[in-house]
């Protein structure tokens, strides 16, 4: 069946230096499992869309009890792959995330929405889901909710990531 994750966020800047500081949130203290960023693919469309296509490589450190069911030699890095569209029209940045490795482990989707916050100007709201779920007999619910578990750590701390790239573009000035 899997697991479902939904958040809802308001960010206290403007949807242009959110996009700003989406694109450079890389490195941050709160996200040292992120090793690297890659773009494969961006392209700007006849209707002014930005679409980009991004290789990130983090770290994946297994729960003890998993060091001890699954092999030494098991890499230890997992690769995501993230889609998005940019439309400057609406101010929308629209993301889907999804891990392209250890797929039979565990699978985690996850969809953002980051729009110009309608009822707050200059506020940006984040929307968030994901989708965890493992195909490993028997073991398959904790896996997943373990899952779950590091999903909402990390999101957590990709806000704090993301705030700390919005606090370097604001005293730099840029957006």
């Amino acid at each position: 069946m899997g697991r479902y994750f939904h958040s809802e966020v308001d960010i206290k800047s403007p949807w242009q230096q959110v996009l700003a500081a989406f694109w450079q949130r890389y490195p941050n203290p709160y996200s040292t499992h992120v090793l690297t960023e890659d773009v494969l693919y961006r392209e700007v469309t006849s209707n002014n869309l930005l679409l980009s296509r991004r290789l990130l490589t983090k770290t994946n450190r297994l729960p003890g009890w998993a060091e001890r069911i699954f092999p030494a030699h098991m890499a230890r890095a997992v690769y995501v792959l993230e889609d998005s569209i940019v439309d400057p029209q609406s101010n929308t940045l629209i993301t889907k995330t999804w891990n392209i490795n250890h797929n039979t482990l565990m699978t985690v989707v996850e969809r953002c929405l980051f729009e110009a916050h309608r009822g707050r100007p200059p506020w940006t709201k984040l929307r968030r889901e994901a989708w965890i779920s493992s195909a490993v007999y028997g073991l398959a619910r904790p896996i997943q909710e373990f899952g779950l578990a590091r999903f909402k750590s990390n999101q957590a701390k990709a806000i704090r990531g993301l705030e700390f790239a919005l606090s370097n573009i604001q005293r730099d000035g840029h957006t």
